[in-house]
C-alpha cells in the first residue's frame, strides 16, 4: 500500500521532519483492493480446505459465518436494534431470503471444496454471476458468452478424468445461490440503508448454519486452536474482501470492476496448486480460461452497479 505522509514545519536543522507514515485505504489503487480482495477470499478458501481433515465442512462454514455476522452486526448495531419495527414484512422476508441464499451458497460451495480442486469449483460457481449478467442485459452478442462459458464447463466436466459429479453438483447449487443472492442483495439495498440488510441476512445466515455446523463439527469447534482458524478463514474470506471492495466500488466504474472479478477462478486455481497441490490439466486451464472471457466478456458495456460482495 501506498504510504501517505504530510508535510510539517521545517526544524532547526532546516531540515523537514516526517511524521510517522500512516496506511490509508483511500491511497491504493482501485484495480488493487480488488486484486488484494480476490487474493483474500481464494487464500480463505485454501486455508479452510486445509481444516478439512479436522473439521467438517459444515463447521468451517459456520465459523466463516460467525464472523461476518459478528462483524457486519457492530457496523449496523444502531439500526438493527429497531429493525423489526422499521421494516415492513415484505422488506424482512427479502432480506431472511438473502440470508437463506448467503447460508447455502457459502454451504454448497465448502461441500464442493471437499469434493474437487478449487479452481474448478469457483469456476463453476462463476455461472451463477454470469447467468444474471446475460439474463439482465438486452444485446444479442452476448450469447456468446453463454457458449464460451458453457464450453469451459463443458470441457471441465469432461476433461477432468476422476472429478467428482457430487462436488461439480454442489458448485452449480452454489453458482445458483449466487445469481439469488445478486437479485436479492439489490432488493434489500432498496428497502434498508447501508449495510443492514446485509448485516442482518448474515446473522440470519449463521442461524441457519448453528444446527448443521454443530452437529457436524461437535466438540470439535470447542478447540481453541481450530475455533482461531475457523475466524481467520471468516475474516479472510468475507470482512477483508468486503472492506476492500467497497472502498474500490466507490471510486471504479462497475463495468471495470466485473472485468477485475473474472479474474478470480485463475486466482482460485494458482492458489489451489501453491496452497493445496491442485495441479490442473491444460485441458482445465483452458476451460477455466473460457469461462473469465465469458465473464470479462458479459461485463463490458453493462452500466449497472454491481452487487456487495458475499458475506
Amino acid at each position: 500500500m501506498a504510504l501517505a505522509e504530510a508535510p510539517e514545519p521545517l526544524g532547526g536543522a532546516g531540515r523537514l521532519p516526517r511524521r510517522p507514515a500512516s496506511w490509508s485505504l483511500g491511497s491504493v489503487p482501485p484495480p488493487a483492493l480488488v486484486l488484494l480482495g480476490i487474493l483474500s477470499v481464494q487464500f480463505g478458501a485454501g486455508l479452510a480446505k486445509h481444516l478439512f481433515d479436522r473439521l467438517p465442512p459444515s463447521a468451517v462454514v459456520l465459523l466463516r459465518l460467525l464472523a461476518s455476522a459478528v462483524v457486519l452486526g457492530i457496523v449496523a448495531r444502531k439500526a438493527l436494534r429497531t429493525v423489526l419495527r422499521d421494516h415492513s414484512r415484505r422488506e424482512l422476508a427479502v432480506a431472511a431470503g438473502l440470508g437463506l441464499a448467503l447460508a447455502t451458497m457459502n454451504f454448497s460451495i465448502y461441500q464442493s471444496f471437499s469434493r474437487i480442486p478449487l479452481g474448478v469449483a469457483v469456476t463453476i460457481e462463476f455461472l451463477g454471476p454470469l447467468t444474471v449478467s446475460v439474463l439482465g442485459s438486452r444485446r444479442p452478442r452476448d450469447l456468446v458468452w453463454v457458449v464460451l462459458a458453457a464450453a469451459g464447463v463443458l470441457m471441465l466436466a469432461k476433461g477432468g478424468g476422476d472429478l467428482d459429479l457430487v462436488g461439480v453438483a454442489f458448485a452449480l447449487l452454489a453458482g445458483v445461490c449466487w445469481a439469488a443472492y445478486i437479485v436479492l442483495t439489490a432488493a434489500t439495498g432498496k428497502g434498508f440503508s447501508g449495510s443492514t440488510g446485509l448485516a442482518l441476512a448474515s446473522i440470519l445466515a449463521f442461524a441457519l448454519m448453528l444446527p448443521v455446523g454443530v452437529a457436524a463439527g461437535g466438540t470439535a469447534l470447542l478447540s481453541p486452536e481450530l475455533l482461531l482458524i475457523g475466524l481467520g478463514v471468516g475474516v479472510l474470506s468475507s470482512v477483508i474482501p468486503y472492506s476492500l471492495e467497497m472502498e474500490a466500488l466507490r471510486r471504479m466504474p462497475a463495468r471495470v470492476f466485473g472485468i477485475l472479478m473474472s479474474l478470480e477462478p485463475a486466482v482460485a486455481a494458482l492458489i489451489g496448486v501453491l496452497l493445496l497441490d491442485e495441479v490442473l490439466s491444460g485441458r482445465q486451464w483452458v476451460a477455466v480460461g473460457c469461462v473469465m472471457a465469458a465473464c470479462a466478456g458479459a461485463t463490458l458495456g453493462d452500466r449497472r452497479p454491481p452487487p456487495e460482495p458475499a458475506g
